[in-house]
Parts: structure tokens; C-alpha cells; sequence
């Protein structure tokens, strides 16, 4: 592997992970109903900076039809994850329960 491509591993998956963050960013700014701490922003840059590592790095490793049901499986992972840390859906103690 080269440097080249090493460097696109954490650089295109930084620069999605940013632009997604400037969202809840944007929100937080202009409306008092959105209220992201600096902790949430921390665990939602983690999470979402992996995921897209992730899926980056199995759609660069493994044939397509291998890697898109790993990527599918990641993928509904983060979203219940996601649902759990932001609403509690499960009730358990990840969500402060």
C-alpha cells in the first residue's frame, strides 16, 4: 500500500465525517431546539469517522458482492447504535437509563 492511498483512508473518511458534523454545528447555532454538547459532537465524530473507515476500507478489500452485505450490516449497526445513544430505544445503560 502506498503512502498515497494510506493517506486517502483517513483523509476522505475526516472530510465526510466534518462535513456531516456541520450539520447538528449549523443547528446548534442558528435554533435553540437543537443542543449538541462537545461531548456529543466527540462520540459522533468517533462514531461516524469509523463507520466511514469502514465501509471505505471493505469496499477497497473485498470484491463487491462480498463487501456490500458487511457494509449493509455496519451500516444498520451505527443506525441502531445512533438511535440508542440519542433516544434510549432499548433502555439501556449506554443511554443513561
Amino acid at each position: 500500500m502506498t503512502t498515497v492511498k494510506r493517506s486517502s483512508v483517513i483523509k476522505r473518511p475526516l472530510i465526510l465525517t466534518l462535513a456531516l458534523l456541520s450539520v447538528p454545528l449549523i443547528g446548534t447555532r442558528i435554533s435553540d431546539e437543537v443542543h449538541w454538547t462537545g461531548f456529543d459532537f466527540v462520540v459522533a465524530g468517533i462514531l461516524l469517522f469509523a463507520i466511514n473507515t469502514s465501509v471505505l476500507l471493505l469496499w477497497r478489500r473485498l470484491p463487491q458482492f462480498k463487501s456490500i452485505p458487511w457494509i449493509i450490516a455496519l451500516v444498520l449497526l451505527f443506525l441502531i447504535l445512533w438511535a440508542e445513544l440519542a433516544v434510549g430505544v432499548f433502555g439501556s445503560p449506554l443511554a443513561g437509563s
